[in-house]
C-alpha cells in the first residue's frame, strides 16, 4: 500500500520536553465580543450520573466550540444576538444531544445516553489494523484542510508541587495553521496572557514549562505524524482492533497500539479513534512508556540541579479533531506530565505535575492574510510563564470562550482577582 508522510518536522518525541520545563504554543487573533452571554452546564452519563470529561460542545452554524473539563463542566460565551441558538454535545460512545442555550440555567445537567453498536455484516476495510492506520494516513489530503487557516485558541498550563498548585499561566493566541499538505510549521503569536506563581512553594528549584502552545500543536498527528506514523516507526508498534463505537451518529473504529516488545526505547501506547466512513482520525489518546527512567528522562529534561535525580512518573496525551463541512481540523489537545525529583541527602522527594491544554475557539480561512512577522512570532522554546505579566487587564478575560478551569484553579483565580482589586 502506498502511503505519504510529512518528514520535515523533527520527531515529536524530541520536542515535548522540560527545562525542568515544558512547552506549549499558539497563534491567533482574538475577537472580543462587546455584548455576550455566558452559558454553563455539566455533561454526565445518563445511567451512572458520572461526569464526561472532554466532551465536545459546539454552537450550531458557527465555529465556536469548547470541551468539558475533568468534572464534565463547560463554559461558553455567546453573542447576545444568538440567544435562540442551540449547542451540540457529543462524546465517543454516546448519542449526540442538542440543547437550547436558553435551557442552560444554573446547575443544568446534560445527560447523554450510551449507544449500542451494531456492526455491519460485511466490513468494507481490511481486518489488518495496521493497514487501516496506513489507509488513514493515505487519505490525509482528502480529509484534512488543504488551505491555511487563522485560528484563535485558549492555552493554559498549570504546575502542581505534590498536591498544591504553584503556577498557573493562561494565554489567548493567534495561530496561523499551515495546510496539511504543507511542510511549513504552524506560526503562533501571543495575543493576551496572564500568570500567577507561588515562588515560595517552588523552593530553590525553578520549574518551568518550555514550548508553550507548540507542545499542543505538535500533538496534531495528521500535521506532524513523526511521533508514531512514519514508515520506520510503524515497525515499532503492534496495532489491533478494539471495540467499535459511535460518535456524532457515525461509526468509529478503535485501534489499540502498543510498543513492539523487541524495542526497548521509550515509545507510546494507546488508542486511535478513526471515522469508519472516511477513515479520518477523530481522536487519539495515548501514553509514553516510562519504564526506562533514564531514557525517558532524557526526552524531557533540559537542565536539572546537580544534587538531584529527575525522572518522569507519567506522560499522557490527547488530541481531538472536529469535522466541519466534510473536513477535519485540530480542535483540542491535552498533555499531562509528572516529574519526580529525588534530592540527594534529603529524606523526602518532590513530585511536580503539569497539565498543558489548548482549545481552538474560532477559525477562518486565511485568504490573503499572512503569518505573523518574525519579530511577533513565538519561538518554539518559549516559556509562557516568562512572557505573561501577571493577572493584568482582568476585564479582558470575560470576552473569550475558555475551558472551564478545575475547581481548585478557579478558586485560585478568584482569590488573585480580589487581591488585585484591593491593590488598585
Amino acid at each position: 500500500m502506498k502511503h505519504n508522510f510529512n518528514s520535515k518536522v523533527q520527531s515529536i518525541k524530541n520536542t515535548i520536553r522540560f527545562f525542568i520545563v515544558m512547552f506549549f504554543v499558539g497563534t491567533l487573533s482574538a475577537n472580543a465580543a462587546v455584548n455576550y452571554n455566558e452559558y454553563k452546564g455539566t455533561v454526565v452519563d445518563k445511567n451512572t450520573g458520572n461526569p464526561l470529561a472532554f466532551a465536545s460542545i459546539s454552537l450550531f452554524d458557527s465555529n465556536l466550540n469548547t470541551v468539558t473539563n475533568s468534572d464534565g463542566e463547560f463554559s461558553l460565551k455567546v453573542s447576545e444576538d444568538l440567544v435562540n441558538a442551540k449547542i451540540l454535545i457529543s462524546f465517543i460512545g454516546y448519542k449526540n444531544k442538542t440543547v437550547k442555550l436558553t435551557d442552560l440555567t444554573e446547575g443544568f445537567k446534560i445527560e447523554l445516553f450510551p449507544v449500542t453498536i451494531e456492526l455491519p455484516e460485511v466490513s468494507v476495510i481490511s481486518k489488518d489494523a495496521e493497514s487501516l492506520v496506513l489507509a488513514m494516513m493515505d487519505k490525509k489530503m482528502a480529509n484534512y484542510g488543504t488551505e491555511d487557516f487563522l485560528m484563535t485558541a485558549f492555552y493554559r498550563e498549570t504546575i502542581k508541587k505534590n498536591k498544591s498548585y504553584v503556577s498557573l499561566s493562561e494565554a489567548v493566541v493567534d495561530v496561523y495553521k499551515q495546510s496539511y499538505n504543507s511542510y511549513k510549521s504552524d506560526v503562533v503569536k501571543m495575543y493576551k496572557s496572564r500568570k500567577k506563581t507561588d515562588y515560595d512553594k517552588l523552593d530553590t528549584l525553578v520549574f518551568k514549562l518550555m514550548g508553550g502552545p507548540f507542545n499542543s500543536l505538535h500533538l496534531d498527528l495528521m500535521k506532524y505524524p513523526e511521533m508514531i506514523f512514519t514508515e520506520d516507526m510503524l515497525k515499532n508498534y503492534v496495532f489491533s482492533f478494539d471495540k467499535t463505537t459511535k460518535m456524532d451518529n457515525r461509526l468509529i473504529y478503535v485501534i489499540d497500539f502498543t510498543q513492539n516488545k523487541l524495542n526497548n526505547e521509550p515509545l507510546y501506547y494507546g488508542k486511535l479513534y478513526i471515522d469508519a466512513q472516511n477513515l479520518a482520525l477523530k481522536s487519539a489518546v495515548f501514553k509514553l512508556n516510562i519504564a526506562d527512567r533514564e531514557a525517558s528522562a532524557r526526552m524531557f529534561i533540559i537542565k536539572k540541579p546537580f544534587n538531584a535525580n529527575v525522572y518522569p512518573v507519567e506522560a499522557n496525551y490527547r488530541i481531538n479533531y472536529i469535522e466541519r463541512d466534510g473536513k477535519w481540523y485540530y480542535g483540542y489537545s491535552r498533555i499531562e506530565l509528572g516529574l519526580r525529583i529525588n534530592w540527594k541527602k534529603k529524606l523526602f522527594n518532590t513530585t511536580y505535575y503539569s497539565t498543558i491544554e489548548m482549545a481552538v475557539t474560532d477559525r477562518e480561512k486565511a485568504g490573503e492574510n499572512k503569518p505573523a512577522s518574525f519579530k511577533d512570532r513565538l519561538k518554539s522554546n518559549v516559556i509562557v510563564a516568562n512572557e505573561a505579566s501577571g493577572f493584568a487587564d482582568p476585564d479582558f478575560w470575560g470576552d473569550l470562550n475558555v475551558i472551564e478551569p478545575e475547581k481548585s484553579i478557579e478558586s485560585a483565580i478568584k482569590k488573585i482577582q480580589k487581591q488585585l482589586e484591593k491593590k488598585d
